[in-house]
């Protein structure tokens, strides 16, 4: 069997318990060698980080440290400019070639949005999606993704075995857990502790992150 390995993209400000649990349940479901944690340099679609790239980098590689087949993929903030997760791709495919099986894991907000990213209907031609759903939560979706679904999605995971052009749902466990909530809470002088490991927690009261 080729290699299967996961991406979970994002701007990580800072990495807390939902996306590490939801890398995990995505990991386990699809049988996952590997889970790369990729930090975005400057994302598109979204306001300028509380921290640096770097600051990022290093939160992203604290919470790696728990195990669980995780690891750290900072080529997105080789680039300076934007990141796109269309070239993201590409550049995983170039490195790791054709036999390799990808998944690109993403949120059902994030999902519901493609249409809107560079280059989008590309995706599927370099990865599988994986979709991660809360039982608490089902917007509506674009009638040109409700179209995708019905043409590619999975109903099994264990069948998600072509090496692009799938898109498996997944449900996950529902953790009321948000980055910007983080930020609110350590910006107003509260703990933000249980919400995020205590490596990341310790990193940002050492560095003074998100403080007015």
């Amino acid at each position: 069997m080729s290699q299967r390995i996961g991406l979970l993209g994002g701007t990580f400000d800072p990495i807390h318990y939902g996306h590490l649990r939801g890398a995990l349940e995505a990991a386990e479901c699809l049988g996952l060698d590997e889970l790369r944690l990729i930090p975005s340099a400057r994302p598109p679609h979204r306001e300028q980080p509380g921290a640096t790239a770097g600051q990022r980098l290093e939160m992203v590689r604290l919470a790696a440290q728990g195990g669980c087949g995780l690891r750290v993929d900072d080529r997105e903030l080789q680039r300076d400019r934007p990141s796109y997760s269309v070239e993201t791709l590409e550049s995983l495919r170039s490195e790791l070639g054709d036999t390799v099986t990808l998944y690109m894991i993403l949120g059902w907000d994030a999902f519901g949005g493609l249409p809107g990213w560079h280059r989008w209907e590309e995706l599927l031609e370099l990865s599988n999606l994986v979709v991660l759903q809360r039982p608490d939560y089902d917007p509506e979706l674009p009638e040109v993704l409700k179209d995708l679904l019905a043409a590619r999605s999975v109903s099994d995971p264990a069948g998600a075995n072509a090496k692009a052009g799938q898109i498996i749902c997944l449900s996950q466990t529902p953790l009321a857990i948000s980055a910007t909530h983080i930020r609110q809470l350590v910006a107003a002088d509260r703990s933000p502790r249980f919400l995020l490991p205590d490596a990341v927690l310790d990193y940002i009261e050492n560095h003074g992150l998100y403080r007015p």
